[in-house]
């Protein structure tokens, strides 16, 4: 098992846990998008490094194997509940945790910090101001709840994206013994995006559920970055992360830890606009579908613009809005929602079925792997947008 030291000295912790080695297809395949590897193991790197604001490194840990926990992952689980169990009183903690008694566990500080934990891995959707301002009466400064926050929703990624891989590695050695993987039809064999139908046409609002593909804005719950004060390293970050970033209240909260938020955006960025590989419109669907599911109104209504803009149309997002368990207009696009379903509600399910169910409407392994990526970057992204501040809609 790799351990907390090994990782920073450059071995990969999802390669090792997932048992990926030079000279595995799958291996090739993962590193084919390595600006999303490297991403993920520097931000890997700077959660579990020896310092992360003022949370100590026993207290992320013990973080890190409760959300594990939380969602039945075991590989990944085991290699945080190491190294918790490697820090002073981390046995007795990971045993406490792993019974699931957080209410007990002292201090009052980890406390908090596993309560939240508790709620943006299970229920993220509940999110409110008050709870930052319990975290705050533990005496946790808001540098440092960005820091908890990013944590926890990073986790929710890594998580996810073990479980595709894992998926992805058993279907690989299902179909290496099944004459009928040869049968499975490739792209070419499927027919193309079907065109705009009855729904409401292109440009026009979509509303349901509380949902809608309108522009909404975003503000935080705590105290954002002051741009007269902030660094250079905060200034670079917010450059380098969105064009509209010093505007953004949401950028400007993340830049309390611009390190975490510079990797967060490079392995967003290289899993939602890489070239090649998965077409933009599906990966927007994925994220549009996670949007849905988790209940974070403001990245639904983003991603229901940006498929639009892609697929020139808008029947999807209303069946996405209206039910993203059946949505889609074509088998793919269905197969790119019941896999987003599926893979944000039980990560600890995803099995091969779940990997050759994408291969039947055509998909290869580099299109499976870039719609994992982008359903588990909007695990990431949802659990900070519903529990750091909430959407503010238009003036009626």
């Amino acid at each position: 098992m790799v351990t907390t030291e090994q990782a920073q000295a450059g071995a990969d912790v999802i390669d090792h846990i997932v048992g990926l080695r030079p000279g595995m297809a799958l291996y090739a395949t993962r590193h084919a998008r390595d600006k999303v590897a490297v991403a993920t193991q520097k931000s890997y790197e700077l959660f579990f490094g020896p310092q992360l604001g003022g949370l100590a490194l026993r207290d992320r840990l013990a973080v890190a194997y409760c959300a594990c926990v939380l969602s039945k992952a075991a590989a990944l689980g085991a290699h945080y509940r190491q190294a918790l169990a490697a820090q002073q009183g981390g046995a007795a903690l990971a045993d406490a945790l792993q019974a699931g008694s957080i209410d007990t566990i002292e201090p009052a500080r980890l406390r908090a910090m596993l309560a939240f934990t508790k709620k943006l891995i299970e229920k993220p959707v509940e999110g409110d101001a008050a709870a930052l301002k319990a975290l705050q009466a533990a005496g946790i400064s808001t540098p440092d709840i960005v820091a908890l926050a990013q944590l926890v929703a990073f986790l929710s990624y890594q998580l996810r994206s073990v479980a595709g891989l894992q998926a992805m590695q058993a279907e690989e050695q299902g179909a290496a013994n099944s004459a009928e993987a040869a049968a499975v039809p490739r792209q070419a064999d499927i027919a193309p995006v079907a065109p705009q139908r009855d729904g409401t046409p292109t440009g026009k609002p979509v509303k349901s559920h509380g949902f809608t593909n309108e522009s909404l804005e975003w503000k935080a719950w705590l105290d954002v970055l002051d741009l007269d004060r902030a660094t250079p390293e905060q200034l670079a970050v917010l450059e380098m992360s969105h064009p509209k970033a010093k505007q953004s209240d949401y950028y400007r909260f993340l830049a309390h830890q611009p390190e975490v938020l510079k990797q967060r955006s490079e392995a967003y960025n290289a899993i939602m606009y890489a070239p090649g590989g998965l077409a933009r419109a599906d990966r927007e669907l994925g994220a549009l579908t996670v949007s849905r599911i988790n209940g974070c109104v403001y990245c639904a209504s983003v991603h229901a613009q940006r498929f639009e803009q892609l697929a020139k149309r808008n029947d999807t997002v209303q069946q996405v809005f209206d039910d993203p368990r059946s949505a889609g207009t074509t088998d793919r696009e269905r197969a790119v929602a019941h896999f987003a379903v599926q893979m944000t509600e039980d990560p600890s399910g995803l099995g091969p079925q779940a990997i050759q169910a994408l291969k039947t409407v055509g998909m290869n392994d580099a299109e499976v792997l870039d719609l994992i990526h982008a359903v588990a970057i909007f695990g990431w992204a949802n659990r900070l947008m519903l529990n750091l501040g909430e959407p503010v809609f238009p003036a009626a």
